[in-house]
């Protein structure tokens, strides 16, 4: 399928890769002005990222030179346990070989090359170009290069079958009205209707999604409701860093939940997760994070809240049967460089109903 909207990049991928990977510092080939946002925001969350500022001259004679340059300035002026050197549409394309300048720069901190670019199909090649390397050098094993590969494709296929890139376009839209979809909530609540509450997150997400579980116990800590968090301690550095501080927010918080999956499974949980909702036998769920992950063949029957923040995720998830869906709009940018639970704006609009 060819998309007409705009899709996740595969550099910006990497980028974030190289963060879960606890990269100090990552210089991008190519013109100042590539993943510029990204890299902005990056940069927020404690990695530093650099670029070669390719200019049009180099465009066609080459920048070798200069990316040595910016390589070693990195080392000195930083002083980073782990490098790593970004490819970009420009630096692929004129075949700039990120190895050779890592090796002819002299420098001693441990740098990976990532040879990548912005045409792939598929922004998870983004991941994958990162993780093979990081292998290589041994910051991963080769099981967890094996386990990142199987959850990369199980997350692709979620987003193909019931996620942003199930149609080639799909109207954006701010979802249901949060006071409404609050009180109904509510009202269930009051009516002594049993529930489940999960937070399925992606990775640093789970900093804001995991509040509106928190915000359900705070209004109705005695309501019949179970609470599940994909918290389990696997993957890459980063990512059970932050389980770890989201595990501390919740206990610190009284909340009594299970732990179903890891904050890269978001993706491969559906089905665990989907039939543990059977088991419950809910009347309504509430869903944080990736909702979409869990086929309809689970949900059918039950009154479902989901909350994504994603504005392209709202037509899938009612076309999946979900009657109430809420966007966190802002939740990206709030979500990183955090070190605590943040409190979400559904959150907020669910402690003020009562």
């Amino acid at each position: 399928m060819k998309y007409v909207q705009p899709r996740p990049s595969s550099i910006v991928a990497a980028l974030y890769t190289a963060r879960d990977l606890e990269v100090d510092v990552a210089i991008l080939h190519g013109p100042s002005g590539c993943s510029f946002k990204h890299a902005r925001l990056l940069e927020e969350d404690g990695m530093r990222v650099l670029t070669t500022s390719l200019a049009e001259n180099e465009f066609v004679f080459g920048g070798q030179p200069r990316l040595e340059e910016v390589i070693l300035y990195a080392e000195e002026k930083f002083a980073p346990k782990r490098m790593a050197v970004m490819g970009t549409c420009v630096s692929m394309i004129i075949g700039e070989d990120l190895q050779a300048a890592i090796d002819n720069s002299g420098v001693c901190t441990e740098t990976i090359a990532v040879d990548i670019h912005a045409g792939f199909t598929e922004n998870i090649d983004g991941v994958l170009a990162t993780l093979r390397p990081a292998a290589e050098i041994g910051w991963i094993s080769s099981d967890e290069l094996a386990r990142q590969q199987e959850l990369l494709k199980a997350a692709n296929q979620v987003e193909r079958l019931r996620g942003a890139a199930i149609k080639e376009y799909i109207e954006p839209s701010r979802g249901d009205l949060k006071h409404k979809v609050a009180e109904r909530l509510i009202t269930l609540m009051n009516e002594g209707k049993t529930g489940v509450a999960i937070m399925n997150a992606k990775k640093e997400t789970a900093y804001m999604f995991a509040d509106g579980l928190l915000a359900l116990h705070d209004i109705a800590p005695d309501a019949p409701i179970t609470y599940s968090a994909n918290l389990e301690m696997r993957g890459l550095p980063k990512v059970r860093r932050d389980a770890e501080r989201i595990i501390a927010g919740l206990d610190a918080a009284g909340l009594s939940y299970e732990k179903r999956g890891a904050l890269d499974e978001y993706g491969a949980s559906g089905d665990m997760l989907g039939r543990w909702i059977q088991e419950q036998n809910p009347d309504f769920a509430f869903i944080t994070g990736v909702p979409h992950a869990i086929p309809r063949e689970y949900t059918d029957g039950i009154e479902c809240f989901s909350v994504t923040n994603g504005p392209r995720q709202v037509v899938p998830l009612k076309d999946l049967g979900h009657a109430h869906v809420v966007v966190e709009i802002d939740l990206h940018p709030r979500t990183l460089g955090v070190r605590s639970i943040v409190e979400s704006e559904f959150g907020a609009v669910l402690r003020s109903c009562v």
